[in-house]
C-alpha cells in the first residue's frame, strides 16, 4: 500500500482520532505504534464499533481497544506469500514488520487488485501420474496433493496471480477432471483459466502444440509440482531483452560424496585424499520462457519432452539462455520432497 504511514496512530490518541484516521485512509484499519514505530496493535473500524456499542467514550485512548496480537508478516516476504497469507486467514490488511518489530509497510488485498496485468500466457504442466509418490496419487493427480492446507497447484497458480499473470493454461491428462472441477474457468479468482487436454501422455512439453493460438508474446511454462519463490516477471523480462528463443531457469544443486575421495596418478601414487567432498551442479529448475520459434518447434499432438525441444533449438541455431534463480525451490517428485514441502510450507508460503 502506498502512503501506509498515514495509518499510524499513537496509543494515546482518541477513538475519535482513530475513526478519522480510518476514514481518511480508506484501509479499514489504524496501526497503533509506539514512538519508535513498533507495532502495539491494530484497530479496525469493527473494533471501534464494538467499543461504542459497549458504551465506551469516543474521547478515550484508542490504544486500550487495539488488538495486541494481530497477524503480521516480515517486511521482506514476497508478494505471492503475502497474498497466500491474506487469503488463508481471510484478512484484508497485513502489517509488515522489520526485524525489530517496527512497521515497514502495509499489504492489503487491494494492492493485488491494482497490480498491472501481464499479457503473457502461462502454461502449467499438470498431467503427470506422479508414480514415484505411490498410493498418494492412486486416486488424485499429483498437483492436487495437499502441501500445507491446500493442493500444491493452488500455490503455483496463486504465485503467478500475485505477480500479475491472468491468462493460465493447465495442461491435464491423468485424472484431469479433478483439476477442472477445482479451478473451473478461473473467474472466481479473477483469472482466465483454460485447459490443454491431452488424450494421451504428450511428455513434458508436447501439450504446448495444443495452445489454441500462436502467441505473439513469450510464454511462461512451469511444472505443476514445482514450488518456488521465483520472480517470474524477472525471468520474462530478461528473456524478452535477450531475444532468445528459450530461457531455462536453473539453480545450483549441491551433492556430497559420503566417502573420502582418493586421487592417484597413473602409477597409483596417492596425490590427495579429500574427505566427503561436495560438488555443485547447475540443474534445470522446471521453469521456462519460450518465444514463438520455440513454440513452433513443438510437433503437433506428439509426445515430446522439454530437453528434446531445447536441443532442437540449439541445433537449429536458435538462442537458448539460462536464468539462475535464487531462493526456495522444491520439485515434489519423491516422497522425501513431498515431506519436505509440507514441513516448509508454513514458513515459506505463509510466513508463520
Amino acid at each position: 500500500m502506498k502512503h501506509w504511514e498515514r495509518t499510524l496512530i499513537a496509543p494515546d490518541a482518541t477513538l475519535r482520532d482513530a475513526l478519522r484516521n480510518i476514514d481518511a485512509t480508506g484501509v479499514g484499519m489504524a496501526l497503533v505504534v509506539d514512538p519508535d514505530r513498533r507495532l502495539l496493535g491494530t484497530l479496525s473500524d469493527g473494533d471501534i464499533r464494538r467499543a461504542l456499542i459497549r458504551g465506551e467514550d469516543l474521547d478515550g485512548p484508542c490504544g486500550a481497544f487495539a488488538n495486541p496480537d494481530p497477524a503480521s508478516a516480515p517486511a521482506d516476504m514476497d508478494a505471492a506469500s503475502r497474498l497466500g497469507l491474506l487469503r488463508s486467514r481471510k484478512l484484508r490488511q497485513l502489517p509488515l514488520l522489520d526485524g525489530e518489530g517496527r512497521i515497514a509497510g502495509l499489504s492489503t488485498l487491494a494492492d493485488f487488485l491494482e497490480m498491472p496485468d501481464r499479457p503473457n500466457a502461462v502454461v502449467i504442466m499438470a498431467g503427470g501420474k506422479g508414480t514415484r509418490l505411490g498410493e498418494l496419487t492412486q486416486d488424485t493427480p499429483k498437483p492436487m496433493l495437499k502441501v500445507g492446507p491446500r493442493p500444491m497447484l493452488d500455490t503455483v497458480v496463486d504465485a503467478f496471480a500475485a505477480q500479475g499473470f491472468r491468462r493460465i493454461f493447465l495442461s491435464i491428462n491423468y485424472r484431469g477432471e479433478q483439476i477442472e472441477a477445482h479451478f473451473g474457468d478461473g473467474s472466481a479468482r479473477g483469472l482466465d483459466i483454460r485447459y490443454l487436454r491431452e488424450t494421451r501422455p504428450l511428455g513434458t512439453c508436447g501439450s504446448l502444440s495444443l495452445l489454441p493460438d500462436a502467441e505473439d508474446q513469450p510464454v511462461l511454462v512451469t511444472n505443476g509440482d514445482v514450488l518456488t519463490k521465483i520472480d517470474y516477471g524477472q525471468v520474462l523480462d530478461g528473456h524478452a531483452a535477450s531475444g532468445s528463443a528459450a530461457t531455462v531457469v536453473v539453480r545450483d544443486y549441491e551433492m556430497q560424496v559420503p566417502f573420502g575421495v582418493v586421487r592417484a596418478d597413473e602409477g597409483s601414487r596417492v596425490l590427495t585424499i579429500e574427505e566427503k567432498p561436495s560438488f555443485v551442479h547447475r540443474i534445470n529448475a522446471g521453469v521456462y520462457a519460450l518465444s514463438r520459434p520455440a513454440l513452433q518447434a513443438v510437433p503437433s499432438d506428439q509426445p515430446f519432452d522439454m530437453p528434446e525441444l531445447l536441443q532442437a533449438l540449439i541445433a537449429a541455431g536458435h538462442g537458448v539462455r539460462s536464468y539462475r534463480a535464487e531462493g526456495y525451490w522444491v520439485d515434489v517428485g519423491r516422497m522425501a520432497d513431498f515431506a519436505r514441502a509440507n514441513e516448509d510450507y508454513g514458513a515459506v508460503f505463509e510466513g508463520s
